[in-house]
């Protein structure tokens, strides 16, 4: 089974991290919430979530994938935090998988592992990068970088974490069972 670890900093995209822990757990894969900052953590519209673990207790060495919401200012928060920089910098460094959702791929890009092509919330990518925006795509995959749009992408960006990581029955099975026909 696949561990993904979902680091959550104040600010976070509810949508976008729920959905993600969501449909990645009713797909089979072994999820971890990570606080970052706290033990309590507010989303965007404070809502409160209480991780799983802090990120200082991550160890890439343990995972196939980190996976990043946006929401303002969550996105901000990961891309200042220097244990999720470092994760994600040797996540990479190791091959492994690293994604980000909305404004979440400006944390790649401050730790140097966004790759040429990706995609992310409209208008964003001028505080990322307009290189490489892929502005048509629900999803973005590039070598082990795995990005998305925003909160209405998020199932579908669940779905293709699960297809990778669980395999095409499964996604199937719970794309079916999730009624996603948009995706």
């Amino acid at each position: 089974m696949a561990k993904v670890c979902v680091p959550l900093a104040n600010g976070f995209e509810e949508i976008e991290a729920t959905s993600l822990i969501d449909v990645m757990r009713r797909g089979g894969l072994d999820v971890i919430v990570a606080g970052v900052g706290g033990d309590v953590i507010y989303g965007a519209h404070n809502i409160r979530v209480i991780p799983d673990t802090k990120i200082e207790l991550i160890n890439a060495d343990e995972l196939d994938l980190i996976v990043l919401p946006g929401g303002l200012p969550g996105a901000i928060n990961l891309a200042n935090d220097e244990s999720v920089q470092k994760l994600l910098k040797e996540m990479d460094e190791k091959g492994k998988y690293v994604g980000a959702i909305c404004a979440g791929p400006y944390a790649l890009k401050t730790a140097g592992v966004l790759k040429e092509r990706y995609t992310a919330y409209p208008g964003w990518e001028g505080n990322i990068r307009k290189e490489g925006y892929v502005s048509n795509a629900k999803v973005v995959e590039d070598k082990n970088v795995l990005t998305s749009k925003g909160p209405g992408t998020a199932m579908c960006f669940g779905l293709e974490i699960v297809k990778k990581f669980a395999g095409e029955e499964v996604y199937k099975q719970l794309k079916a069972g999730l009624l996603a026909d948009f995706c």
